[in-house]
């Protein structure tokens, strides 16, 4: 009788031990996945910008390591997004597909972005060449696998800081099969060799959300003592062959021709899509329509 007790009291705990995960709440495979990854708080150096970022009490960072696992394991991009970097917002886990949103970092070293152009920038006019961009490239998307997509329009207008030199817009996309439509936050930081770029994307019903957060997160960057635009020596540097309006418009994927290269991450869709989605093609008739009347390459 001992040893059936015995036996029955083992079988029990057993029993108990196996029900334990099921009784009690479930592990989420993605906050274990969080849980990995090496958040930095305070001052973070961006060697591959030569710019310093001071995070504010509401960011944290992850390097290029840890933002590319995100990007491709947490949320199922492909590789290879180039990112040097990741702003994360403490208000939401990244485990939290609904609430979280972040800030990917990359740095184009084309050289020095005149900023000339600032004042002459029409935006309504630009708006509406890249909604007709936006339209035109969808037979190209369906052949390639991907749904149509529309440009709603700037879910805010783009603004340019002539004193800090950051160049700040954002976009409402429209994404077939998509119910919620997309916010397409992107800022660019103007340098002495190049240009940090930082986008966050998540629905439009974040905006209100996101925008004081971007505010911050602007701020919370600068180039370091001789990167930074003032010091710029126009005898020695490379200059970029676009200017503001091709930043917003797409110019840069227009004057290196690789579409694959320049990917704006769709946090709500889990998926990468060529940026030129939206009116790369204007960055390239703007831009670049007179090299090729003058027969310049």
């Amino acid at each position: 009788m001992r040893f059936f007790a015995l036996l029955t009291a083992v079988f029990l705990a057993t029993t108990a031990l196996a029900q334990t995960p099921a009784e009690t709440e479930a592990v989420n495979p993605a906050e274990a996945f969080v849980a990995t990854l090496k958040f930095q708080d305070g001052t973070v150096k961006l060697p591959q910008a030569k710019a310093t970022l001071t995070l504010p009490p509401g960011f944290q960072f992850l390097d290029a390591a840890d933002a590319e696992r995100v990007l491709s394991e947490l949320w199922g991009n492909p590789p290879g997004s180039e990112a040097i970097g990741m702003l994360v917002p403490t208000a939401a886990s990244l485990a939290d597909v609904e609430a979280s949103w972040a800030i990917v970092l990359q740095y184009d070293d084309d050289g020095y972005v005149s900023d000339e152009d600032a004042k002459d920038i029409d935006y309504g006019e630009m708006l509406v060449d890249m909604k007709e961009e936006a339209s035109a490239s969808n037979e190209a998307r369906q052949q390639q696998g991907f749904g149509k997509v529309e440009l709603i329009g700037w879910a805010e207008t783009p603004r340019y800081d002539a004193a800090a030199h950051k160049l700040h817009w954002a976009k409402e996309i429209a994404f077939e099969g998509e119910g919620a439509h997309t916010l397409n936050y992107d800022v660019r930081v103007l340098g002495r060799h190049g240009v940090l770029v930082m986008r966050a994307v998540a629905s439009i019903g974040q905006l209100a959300s996101i925008k004081p957060g971007m505010s911050e997160a602007i701020a919370a960057v600068e180039f370091d003592q001789g990167a930074r635009y003032a010091d710029f020596n126009p005898d020695s540097d490379r200059t970029a062959e676009y200017g503001l309006a091709a930043l917003i418009a797409g110019g840069v994927a227009a004057k290196s021709g690789l579409l694959t290269k320049l990917l704006a991450v769709l946090f709500a869709a889990k998926k990468l899509v060529i940026a030129g989605v939206v009116a790369l093609g204007y960055g390239i008739m703007k831009v670049f329509g007179k090299k090729k009347d003058t027969g310049a390459g």
